[in-house]
């Protein structure tokens, strides 16, 4: 996969997609129905598969300073739109230049002259341009008039509803995994680089992997029966382990960070990639009497850990 950055220096190679536009966090199933709709006419057309996307979101470029909502980063979408076949990534960046576009002038621009796109495919609720003015409808008038083909995709409806970045962040709060793999099509992943810790889970016979969950949406704190996939490294491979998310109450910290613990597993992982699977929900963080409960504890997550991942 080619990841493109800037719409203006694309070269020959790289144009003419068959392209699905939207920002695709989570690459949820109702993503992937569209992103399917771009394949066909790809294939139809034989031409590359293509996503056009937006970094940083438009949501956090208009609101940097509101909570985090992202369920994945950069990173996180584009390995997971890779395992989906897509061939070009245009991840356009998102400044006060393209916000300040028209939908006219986005349709032109970007789409028809910077991207060279022969089909885009949009859900049915998409807007685009400067305030958001352009409609689905627009853009399909645009697409006759520049020479682009338009294909507006219904929304995707699940067994509670209609799947969404929202329904599936709702489903994370509450500490529901199962019900936000569902409408996302896999498990909910977090993926980073482990980074140094105080090792305190050492002393107490549980050696874990510490990582960020900045600006990320943070799933219900507690602990979580996870699947572990170390992405590089001498330990490259599929392990299982218990997760600790949150503030770490036990030990006053207040930064929330996700802290793993693989099972059967032995070695060193700082500086390694990690995507860290959340499969289910098993209890809320609390704050021990001593160090001897807290292991007490540990020991009985791990159990329980153990039997729920052996069963999927």
């Amino acid at each position: 996969m080619r990841i493109i950055r800037d719409y203006t220096y694309v070269s020959k190679a790289d144009k003419g997609a068959s392209a699905a536009i939207g920002n695709f966090d989570g690459v949820h199933l109702g993503h992937q129905s569209v992103i399917d709709i771009a394949r066909s006419e790809a294939d139809r057309l034989r031409v590359p598969l293509g996503i056009v996307t937006f970094e940083p979101h438009p949501r956090q470029y208009f609101a940097p300073d509101a909570p985090p909502f992202r369920l994945m980063s950069a990173e996180a979408r584009a390995h997971r739109l890779q395992k989906l076949g897509v061939e070009r990534l245009y991840e356009l960046n998102f400044n006060a230049a393209l916000s300040s576009l028209t939908p006219e002038t986005f349709a032109s621009d970007v789409i028809h002259e910077g991207l060279g796109l022969r089909h885009v495919v949009i859900g049915a609720d998409f807007c685009f341009g400067k305030g958001r003015a352009g409609t689905a409808r627009d853009l399909q008038d645009f697409g006759q008039e520049f020479g682009f083909g338009v294909t507006v995709a219904e929304l995707l409806e699940g067994d509670k509803g209609e799947v969404s970045s929202t329904a599936i962040r709702n489903a994370l709060s509450e500490g529901r995994p199962r019900d936000a793999a569902a409408m996302l099509g896999h498990w909910h992943r977090i993926e980073g680089t482990v980074i140094g810790g105080d090792q305190r889970g050492r002393e107490l016979g549980y050696p874990t992997t510490n990582m960020s969950i900045d600006g990320l949406h943070p799933p219900r704190f507690g602990v979580y029966a996870v699947l572990v996939d170390v992405l590089d490294g001498p330990h490259q491979g599929s392990y299982r382990g218990a997760a600790s998310m949150g503030v770490r109450p036990m030990f006053g910290e207040n930064k929330p960070n996700l802290e793993t613990f693989l099972f059967d597993f032995s070695g060193d992982l700082y500086g390694t990639e990690l995507s860290i699977a959340l499969v289910k929900y098993l209890r809320p963080e609390a704050k021990f009497d001593s160090l001897e409960a807290l292991i007490a504890q540990m020991d009985a997550d791990c159990a329980r850990a153990r039997e729920i991942l052996a069963a999927i």
